[in-house]
């Protein structure tokens, strides 16, 4: 690619403010600039305007006649829409995760990314975070030998969003925590085991917090309030997969007990512990010399910011022009099957085999 590529947010909420200030604090280093943004709603691109001094525009097929990718952080309903027409623009894409509201939605934009000439990466932000990429250096090393199963939990205790933003509503989210936080809960846990072929899902989606008028607000990321809510707030799965490997998912808003960001790994030789919020990877062993001894391993990493690492490589890859080989278009729509299983499992309350549609190939 010739020149500094231009890069474009659609969707000007607080999730694209937050990719702008990133993109902002790399375009020295990545040579790549920030060249406007797009929202139907006047405020939103007013604000962006006073705040990163780039133009916005009322509509993406504007936007997109000036740039050279596109960060879609649009509400998930809206993905498809601003994704696939972009990609037949010729343009690199980041999209939010998850890929869409609904599976039919998410194998739409699979099959355009397919035909498109630019890459499309999804942002599962996690897999960039710097004690991710040890645990996985160490894992391609053969320190844990084969993994068979993981612990994934993603719970708060009190984090609803704020009730009637689009986050609560199912026409604009597709569901409520299993597609907020559950995703990331997934996609990790499967990036960790190399995504292999998920067989079958039980599962259990509940709603029982946000709906009630009594609910204490604390720690969310929205404000109070009335509107609607018609999602899940929480959800509990199993996940049988290749090779008898297996996962357990627990994902929560809210929940009376602490909270907790948490993935255990258990491997053949040895296991581990990973806690995103605090950055902490702890590995477990055991070992004979000398005497029979547990080894627990405390790392230690710098620099971590995983939106930023994942920025950088999104950057890295428009500019270089190599094909994206992780966080996927097809490892985005493996999740996406796999919540939309667990959303069938709930509903007719028995174990469900994935649907045996064609799957393009998971690098």
């Amino acid at each position: 690619m010739v020149g500094t590529p231009l890069i474009g947010i659609v969707g000007l909420g607080s999730i694209g403010r937050y990719h702008a200030e990133h993109l902002g604090a790399l375009a020295p280093q990545c040579d790549i600039s920030l060249a406007g943004g797009m929202d139907i709603a006047a405020s939103a691109r007013e604000r962006f305007e006073d705040t990163f001094g780039a133009p916005t525009y009322e509509t993406h097929r504007e936007l997109y006649e000036q740039v050279d990718a596109a960060i879609i952080t649009t509400p998930n309903r809206f993905h498809e829409e601003y994704a696939v027409d972009a990609l037949s623009a010729g343009l690199d894409v980041l999209i939010e995760k998850p890929i869409a509201h609904t599976l039919e939605s998410a194998e739409r934009i699979a099959t355009a990314a397919q035909n498109a000439d630019g890459n499309c990466m999804v942002g599962f932000h996690n897999r960039f975070a710097r004690p991710v990429e040890v645990l996985m250096e160490y894992l391609r090393e053969g320190r844990f030998g084969d993994i068979y199963h993981i612990e994934a939990d993603y719970v708060r205790r009190r984090g609803v969003p704020g009730r009637g933003s689009w986050f609560t509503r199912q026409d604009a989210a597709g569901g409520g925590a299993l597609i907020d936080i559950g995703a990331h809960a997934i996609d990790l846990a499967l990036y960790i085991l190399g995504f292999p072929e998920v067989h079958d899902v039980s599962g259990v989606t509940r709603s029982l917090f946000g709906g009630r008028s009594d609910y204490t607000y604390l720690d969310m990321h929205g404000e109070p309030g009335d509107g609607e809510f018609d999602v899940d707030d929480s959800a509990t799965a199993f996940l049988r997969c290749g090779n008898d490997t297996t996962v357990t998912l627990d994902v929560a808003w809210a929940s009376n007990r602490p909270s907790k960001t948490e993935f255990v790994i258990r491997g053949e030789k040895a296991g581990a512990r990973l806690d995103l919020v605090d950055g902490d990877l702890t590995i477990f062993e055991t070992g004979a010399a000398g005497a029979p001894h547990f080894s627990d391993s405390e790392i230690t990493t710098r620099d971590d910011n995983a939106h930023r690492n994942e920025q950088r490589h999104f950057a890295e890859i428009i500019t270089s022009d190599d094909p994206l080989t992780v966080n996927t278009v097809e490892q985005a729509l493996v999740v996406q099957r796999v919540m939309d299983a667990i959303y069938r499992s709930s509903d007719s309350g028995v174990g469900v085999e994935l649907d045996e549609r064609p799957v393009l190939t998971v690098d």
